[in-house]
Protein backbone atom coordinates (compact mmCIF):
# COMPACT_ATOMS: atom_id res chain seq x y z
CA UNK A 1 0.00 0.00 0.00
CA UNK A 2 1.70 3.14 -0.84
CA UNK A 3 0.97 6.91 0.64
CA UNK A 4 -2.49 7.81 -1.68
CA UNK A 5 -4.02 4.50 -1.32
CA UNK A 6 -3.22 5.12 2.73
CA UNK A 7 -4.80 8.35 2.34
CA UNK A 8 -7.69 6.82 0.37
CA UNK A 9 -8.60 3.57 2.70
CA UNK A 10 -8.17 5.88 5.84
CA UNK A 11 -10.60 8.53 4.22
CA UNK A 12 -13.40 5.85 3.80
CA UNK A 13 -12.65 4.07 7.33
CA UNK A 14 -13.17 7.58 9.09
CA UNK A 15 -16.05 9.30 6.97
CA UNK A 16 -13.95 12.07 6.46
CA UNK A 17 -12.69 14.07 2.79
CA UNK A 18 -9.05 12.69 1.05
CA UNK A 19 -7.91 16.46 1.66
CA UNK A 20 -8.22 16.40 5.36
CA UNK A 21 -7.02 13.25 5.94
CA UNK A 22 -4.06 14.36 3.94
CA UNK A 23 -3.36 17.05 6.56
CA UNK A 24 -3.64 14.65 8.98
CA UNK A 25 -1.08 12.06 7.94
CA UNK A 26 1.32 15.28 7.11
CA UNK A 27 0.97 16.82 10.67
CA UNK A 28 1.13 12.90 12.06
CA UNK A 29 4.76 12.39 9.94
CA UNK A 30 5.71 16.12 11.45
CA UNK A 31 5.09 15.65 14.51
CA UNK A 32 7.38 12.40 14.38
CA UNK A 33 10.31 13.98 12.71
CA UNK A 34 9.95 16.92 14.94
CA UNK A 35 10.05 14.73 18.58
CA UNK A 36 12.36 12.39 16.95
CA UNK A 37 15.08 15.01 16.03
CA UNK A 38 14.53 16.37 20.03
CA UNK A 39 15.51 12.72 21.10
CA UNK A 40 11.75 11.97 22.53
CA UNK A 41 9.95 8.79 21.48
CA UNK A 42 6.07 9.12 20.32
CA UNK A 43 4.21 5.79 21.64
CA UNK A 44 0.93 4.62 20.78
CA UNK A 45 -0.02 2.14 23.20
CA UNK A 46 -1.20 -1.32 21.41
CA UNK A 47 0.60 0.19 18.00
CA UNK A 48 3.88 0.78 18.77
CA UNK A 49 6.98 2.79 19.95
CA UNK A 50 9.37 5.38 17.75
CA UNK A 51 12.29 6.62 18.48
CA UNK A 52 15.69 7.46 17.41
CA UNK A 53 18.79 5.68 18.62
CA UNK A 54 23.18 6.45 17.88
CA UNK A 55 24.32 3.72 15.91
CA UNK A 56 28.21 3.97 16.90
CA UNK A 57 30.86 4.37 14.38
CA UNK A 58 32.32 1.93 12.96
CA UNK A 59 34.71 0.03 10.23
CA UNK A 60 33.73 -1.19 7.41
CA UNK A 61 34.77 -2.57 3.64
CA UNK A 62 34.89 -0.52 0.40
CA UNK A 63 32.66 -1.90 -1.66
CA UNK A 64 33.43 -1.14 -5.24
CA UNK A 65 37.35 -1.85 -3.69
CA UNK A 66 37.40 -4.59 -0.94
CA UNK A 67 40.31 -4.41 -0.04
CA UNK A 68 40.01 -1.14 0.77
CA UNK A 69 38.89 -0.30 4.17
CA UNK A 70 36.62 2.73 5.20
CA UNK A 71 35.35 4.76 8.06
CA UNK A 72 31.51 4.23 8.07
CA UNK A 73 30.53 7.57 10.81
CA UNK A 74 28.02 7.50 13.35
CA UNK A 75 24.70 8.27 12.87
CA UNK A 76 20.92 8.45 14.33
CA UNK A 77 18.48 6.11 12.89
CA UNK A 78 14.97 5.72 13.19
CA UNK A 79 13.63 2.65 15.38
CA UNK A 80 10.24 1.47 15.86
CA UNK A 81 9.28 -1.27 18.14
CA UNK A 82 5.85 -3.21 17.25
CA UNK A 83 3.66 -3.12 20.26
CA UNK A 84 1.84 -6.60 21.74
CA UNK A 85 -1.67 -5.58 20.42
CA UNK A 86 -0.20 -5.32 16.79
CA UNK A 87 1.82 -8.24 17.59
CA UNK A 88 -0.76 -10.18 18.29
CA UNK A 89 -2.90 -9.37 15.26
CA UNK A 90 -0.14 -10.54 13.24
CA UNK A 91 -0.14 -14.24 14.60
CA UNK A 92 -3.55 -15.13 14.10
Amino acid sequence: MNKAQLIESLAIKAGVSKKETEYVLKAFEELVIENLKEGKEITLTGFGTFSAKKRSARNGVNPQKPSEMITIPEVIVPKFKAGKTLKDSLKK
